[in-house]
């Protein structure tokens, strides 16, 4: 499965084939520089790193916790950002969804301002990146880990309550090239995020946490 790399990993879980749930960890290269960090389903772990796959299962070897838990335990990430020098960004759970046809269900003006905060706060982590906006919200789309689409949602507090974050999240579906599925991380603590996305279609993968360059 490691030869296969994050994306082809990726790919399969899109289409519901998911890793052996044997508890065992696959270590694959970084798809790039920019991207490291930690992908578990259900009792399998893939880390995705260019370090040496020996230190990652000996130091897994060492923490004092459920194997199970160990690739997204504290102590874990903490000697992987140490050794990579880099950041432990949020632990997210992971969703996708398939494209949708027609136009999307809410009205979106797309932004064309390069040095809108959304994008470039969004140019950190994705290439190809769109930004819209929509009457009390905000839809970025843009090619993340691996290449894949992701998708990212903001709702102004007044706009909270409507479902405004359930369009959003549903007119990215629609958004997609033919054949594309999109991806999105939400905060699991953020049941509103949970929520939206989950009504828009998505389904759950597993958990993600991203080690960053600098400052998340």
């Amino acid at each position: 499965m490691g030869a296969r790399g994050l994306a082809g990993i990726l790919a399969d879980a899109a289409g519901g084939i998911f890793p052996p749930s044997d508890g065992s960890v696959t270590v694959v290269p970084q798809p790039s520089e920019r991207e490291a960090g930690v992908l578990s389903f259900s009792a399998h772990a893939v880390v995705f790193t260019d370090e040496d796959p020996a230190w990652v299962h000996e130091t897994l070897a060492a923490v004092p916790s459920d194997p199970l838990a160990a690739p997204l335990c504290p102590p874990f990430l903490t000697a992987f950002a140490e050794r990579t020098g880099r950041i432990v960004n949020n632990i997210d759970l992971l969703t996708v969804a398939h494209r949708l046809p027609g136009p999307p269900p809410v009205s979106l003006a797309p932004v064309e301002d390069r040095e809108h905060p959304r994008v470039v706060r969004a140019l950190r982590y994705r290439e190809d990146v769109r930004v819209f906006t929509a009457d009390g919200g905000v839809l970025v789309l843009g090619r993340g880990v691996a290449g894949r689409w992701e998708a990212a949602i903001e709702v102004d507090p007044q706009a909270r309550g409507r479902g405004l974050g359930r369009a959003l999240a549903t007119a990215a579906r629609h958004l997609l090239p033919e054949g594309d599925v999109i991806w999105a991380q939400q905060a699991p603590g953020n049941a509103t995020s949970v929520r939206a996305f989950q009504a828009a279609g998505y389904k759950p993968v597993g958990a993600e946490t991203l080690l960053v360059v600098g400052r998340p």
